[in-house]
C-alpha cells in the first residue's frame, strides 16, 4: 500500500475535495479534514429546503453510533430526502447487522466502546463492499484520519458538526454513486443556463441564435429560462448553432452540491 500523506496546513476531505477553513470553537488537531465547524453546543438544525435531486431507486443508509440520540438526529435529517435510514446503537449487533442488509452508505462513529474501529472498517469492507463510508468522531486524531484515508472512506467529520453540512456531504456521496438524479425542473433550468452562457460567450443575441437554429425566438427564450422543455431535435439544432456536440452540453450541467 502506498504511503498516505496528509497536509495539515491546508485541510482537505478524504476524497481530495476543496480545501476548507480550520474549525473554530472546537479543539481539533486535524483542523477538520472537511467541512465547517458547528457552533459550540448542540448540533445545528438545518433549514428545510427543496432539493433539486431525487432518489433514482431506494437508497439505504446505516448509522452506527453508540449514542442513540445522535443516530436519531441523523435519521431525522436524512429521511425527509427519501432515504431509508437504519440506526444501530448496540455495539454487539454491528457485525451481524452488516451481514444481513445491503447498504449504499454507512455513517460510522469511529470510537464506539467495546469495538475496535479497524475491525469495524474491516467488517464493512467484507460485508458491505459497495457501501461508501462517512466517519464521524468526537475524538479526532492523526492516526484515525490516516486509518480512514487508507480505508478509502468518503469523508471524516468531527463532532459536533452542522447537520446541514452532513446533508450536503451525503448528497454529494450518493450523487457520485449515481443514486441521485436532477429533477425535471432542475434539469430544464441547468440546460437553459448552459445554453444561455454558451450563447453569450459566442457574442450571439437570441435573435441571431434563432436565425442559426431555425427555432423561434420565443421558444429559445423559454428554453433558456428553464420554463420549457426542448425536444431532442431542438437540442440538436441548438448545439449545432452553438458549435458543440449534444454530449458536451450535458457535460456542462453541474447539479448543486
Amino acid at each position: 500500500m502506498e504511503n498516505a500523506t496528509v497536509n495539515f496546513s491546508t485541510p482537505r476531505n478524504l476524497t481530495g475535495d476543496e480545501p476548507t477553513r480550520p474549525s473554530s470553537g472546537v479543539h481539533d488537531p486535524l483542523n477538520r479534514l472537511h467541512g465547517e465547524s458547528a457552533p459550540s453546543g448542540a448540533h445545528a438544525v438545518p433549514e428545510k429546503e427543496v432539493s433539486p435531486l431525487y432518489c433514482a431507486n431506494e437508497v439505504r443508509i446505516l448509522v452506527i453510533d453508540d449514542d442513540e440520540s445522535v443516530g436519531r438526529m441523523i435519521e431525522a435529517a436524512l429521511t425527509p430526502s427519501g432515504y431509508v435510514v437504519d440506526v444501530l446503537s448496540h455495539p454487539e449487533q454491528v457485525a451481524q447487522h452488516l451481514r444481513t442488509q445491503v447498504y449504499h452508505l454507512i455513517i460510522l462513529d469511529y470510537v464506539i466502546p467495546g469495538l475496535d474501529p479497524e475491525q469495524v472498517l474491516e467488517w464493512i469492507r467484507e460485508f458491505q463492499p459497495d457501501a461508501s463510508i462517512i466517519v464521524v468522531t468526537a475524538y479526532p486524531s492523526i492516526d484515525s484520519a490516516l486509518q480512514c484515508l487508507r480505508a478509502r472512506t468518503y469523508d471524516y467529520l468531527t463532532k459536533p458538526f452542522q447537520v446541514s453540512h452532513l446533508q450536503r456531504i451525503v448528497t454529494r456521496c450518493l450523487e457520485s454513486k449515481g443514486l441521485l438524479r436532477l429533477t425535471e425542473a432542475s434539469l430544464r433550468e441547468s440546460l437553459g443556463t448552459a445554453i444561455r452562457e454558451r450563447r453569450k460567450a459566442l457574442g450571439l443575441t437570441l435573435a441571431q441564435m434563432a436565425q442559426r437554429t431555425g427555432v423561434s425566438l420565443g421558444y429559445l427564450s423559454q428554453i433558456e429560462l428553464g420554463k420549457n422543455s426542448a425536444s431532442i431535435e431542438t437540442l440538436y439544432r441548438i448545439t449545432l448553432g452553438l458549435g458543440i456536440r449534444m454530449s458536451d452540453l450535458f457535460q456542462t450541467i453541474q447539479s448543486p452540491g
